[in-house]
C-alpha cells in the first residue's frame, strides 16, 4: 500500500511539470570593458562610471569577477583610500567615489604608479 500511494504521488508530481516548457537561460556574465569616463558593462548598456559609490562598485564587480586582491596605496596620489585588483583590471578608490581605473599599460583617472 505504501509503494502504491508513493507511486501516485510521483504521479501526481509529473503531471504538475508542463512538458516543453522553455528552461531558463544561464546568466550571461558580464565583462568590463574600461574607457575614459569608467567603465562600459557588457554586453548590456549599464555604466559603471568614475564618481560612483565604492559601495555600488565593488559588490557588483566582485559578484561578477570574484573576489579583489587589496593592493598597497604605495605611490597613490592624496584621497586614494583603496585600491583593488580583479584579475589585471585595478580601481582606485577614494572614501567616497570611483576615481581611476588601470589595465596593464592602459589607465584612466587618478591611479597609483
Amino acid at each position: 500500500m505504501r509503494l502504491f500511494a508513493g507511486l501516485m504521488g510521483l504521479a501526481l508530481l509529473s503531471a504538475c511539470v508542463q512538458p516543453g516548457a522553455p528552461t531558463p537561460e544561464p546568466r550571461q556574465a558580464a565583462t568590463f570593458a574600461p574607457d575614459a569616463q569608467g567603465m562600459a558593462v557588457l554586453p548590456s548598456n549599464q555604466r559603471v562610471d568614475f564618481g560612483r559609490s565604492p559601495k555600488g562598485v565593488i559588490p557588483a564587480l566582485t559578484r561578477e569577477l570574484g573576489r579583489p586582491t587589496p593592493l598597497p596605496l604605495t605611490g597613490c596620489p592624496a584621497g586614494i583610500t583603496q585600491r583593488l585588483r580583479w584579475g589585471v583590471l585595478e580601481l582606485s578608490f577614494t572614501a567616497e567615489r570611483f576615481v581611476g581605473w588601470k589595465r596593464g599599460a592602459d589607465q584612466h583617472g587618478r591611479v597609483c604608479a
